[in-house]
């Protein structure tokens, strides 16, 4: 049964997300905008971590799980990626450097100030 609560926190913040993204139209995925909410809400004491803290386990296990429809949606578009997969492999590669240089320059400020 708490799980089942647990999950309707969940769920209720995903709904909010994709409500206040619809009545305002908002270029934000309602998922984000949940991710959000539910970050505010944690921050705030709203919502206690004890609260999700079963089901986020739950889910968090079970990640893999949730990339299986990611995967049978790239087979399916097998005919796009084969003309431009060089384009796709390059900005991969062009993004995750980015991201290192960026994440190694936050660290080493975040290690002056302390």
């Amino acid at each position: 049964m708490k799980l089942i609560k647990e999950l309707l926190i969940i769920v209720s913040l995903y709904f909010v997300g994709e409500l206040l993204k619809n009545i305002f139209s908002l270029p934000i995925p309602g998922n984000i905008i949940a991710m959000l909410l539910l970050l505010l809400c944690l921050c705030s004491n709203i919502i206690k971590l004890k609260d999700i803290e079963n089901i986020s386990n739950f889910l968090l296990d079970h990640l893999a799980f949730f990339f299986v429809p990611a995967g049978v949606g790239l087979i399916t578009s097998l005919g796009i990626l084969q003309t431009t997969w060089y384009k796709i492999l390059f900005i991969c590669l062009i993004s995750t450097i980015v991201v290192m240089i960026v994440s190694g320059k936050v660290v080493q400020l975040l290690k002056k100030d302390n």
